[in-house]
């Protein structure tokens, strides 16, 4: 199976080749077709409430044989349902909602929409940042891999580093003074005509700003007339331990991207979520999506949305994280190869270093380290080359979260007692 997905699939960065060939997944498991289980610490952060559950899947069955797609122009109780859902759960004001098949998509009409609103077109983001593969989403990304030899992107994106305390160009060391949050107002106020500023609100690999570092760029938007875009696509809906990344930082953004996780692990699924005011394109098409108001889709968003609220998996995520984080200080004391560990519910990272005083990345290792996991049941992806990426279902049992760490403790005693030999 993997040496055709090799010879039909055109091959691209982060895809090919395949690891595994899968046959089943279910809850915060997933199984390839050779029999072998493995806990998905990875999920493409689409599983906030496992994979296959039962109220997802029933819900999307029940929709299926009452309505199973909604023409344009047209709107359905399942799609307003969640819409207004959506718009309850959002923090403030966010009480527009658009609906599109995937996060990209939705990034792309958040710039549409910024620029409208603003009669501006430029941009500020971060280096590093991820928003999606597209043309325009790239242009506003920071990530090499994506853009580089692709020719001329979007005009006007203006990029500042991430506030990485690790490797931060501003020198602040543990001593932050926020510097890279400042740096982004000094940029609106020399550019003067930005339409907004976009960033993920706690980066997945991850990377989380310090709790001042967003209320600093809400006041200086507010200042310069932009808008604040949080990407919280692999971030948001439970998995940082509050509903909405944003809310740790008690600052409202003008619109927020969700994704990933909202289709239930099932159905490709995003939304714009945005305020009263920004509601002045009815003459524009944001979207214009085929499947915007897909009814089955939308079941399933809001079937993951009660299961989130129901079984009270936000304080699940927050309980669990802080537990794993413990752990993973615990581990770091004992193992040299760990620079770092960070987490914010359950998404959590650790990072792998040759030296902790040179921070030299451990690219080698870290990838030994995943193989090693692999062959003991544990998924997960590896980020800048060197961080051990965990995103756990939010349904995840205590016992497999300690089998899960413990796997990965062994992994890199054994990597590092092979680097000593």
């Amino acid at each position: 199976m993997l040496d055709e997905d090799t010879g039909y699939f055109l091959h691209q960065s982060l895809s090919t080749p395949c690891l595994n060939a899968l046959k089943s997944c279910q809850g915060a498991w997933i199984q390839d077709v050779e029999g072998r289980r493995y806990l998905d610490f990875h999920g493409n952060n689409v599983h906030q409430v496992g994979f296959g559950h039962p109220r997802v899947i029933a819900a999307i069955k029940e929709q299926l044989d009452e309505l199973s797609f909604c023409t344009r122009r047209y709107t359905c109780e399942t799609t307003v349902a969640l819409a207004k859902k959506l718009t309850e759960l959002a923090p403030g004001d966010l009480n527009r909602v658009l609906f599109a098949p995937g996060g990209t998509s939705a990034i792309g009409m958040a710039l549409k929409l910024a620029r409208l609103a603003t009669g501006r077109y430029k941009f500020v983001s971060m280096w590093d940042s991820f928003h999606g593969a597209s043309l325009d989403a790239i242009s506003v990304g920071g990530e090499a891999v994506f853009r580089s030899g692709i020719g001329p992107l979007l005009p006007g994106c203006e990029r500042v580093p991430p506030p990485d305390h690790r490797h931060c160009p501003f020198r602040c060391g543990d001593a932050c003074n926020l510097a890279c949050a400042d740096y982004i107002e000094y940029v609106l106020e020399k550019e003067g005509d930005v339409a907004g500023v976009i960033g993920e609100t706690v980066r997945c690999t991850p990377f989380i700003p310090p709790l001042d570092y967003w209320k600093r760029i809400r006041a200086a938007c507010d200042k310069h007339g932009a808008l604040l875009i949080l990407d919280e696509i692999p971030a948001g809906l439970g998995r940082t331990g509050r509903m909405f990344a944003c809310e740790h930082y008690d600052i409202v953004p003008d619109m927020l991207v969700l994704g990933k996780g909202l289709g239930g692990g099932i159905f490709p699924l995003a939304a714009l979520v945005a305020r009263e005011e920004l509601n002045i394109a009815a003459d524009k098409a944001l979207g214009h999506f085929t499947h915007e108001k897909n009814p089955v889709a939308c079941a399933a968003g809001l079937a993951t949305l009660q299961v989130i609220e129901e079984e009270n998996l936000v304080e699940r995520a927050r309980a669990l994280g802080n537990s794993a984080l413990e752990r993973m200080r615990e581990m770091a004391r004992r193992h040299l190869l760990i620079g770092d560990v960070r987490g914010l519910g359950l998404l959590m990272g650790i990072e792998l270093v040759r030296d902790r005083n040179t921070l030299k990345r451990a690219t080698e290792e870290a990838e030994q380290v995943m193989y090693a996991s692999l062959r003991r049941g544990l998924n997960f992806k590896v980020t800048m080359g060197n961080i051990l990426t965990l995103t756990p279902a939010l349904i995840i049992s205590q016992a497999e979260l300690n089998q899960a760490l413990d796997i990965l403790d062994d992994c890199i005693g054994e990597v590092e007692t092979a680097r000593k030999v």
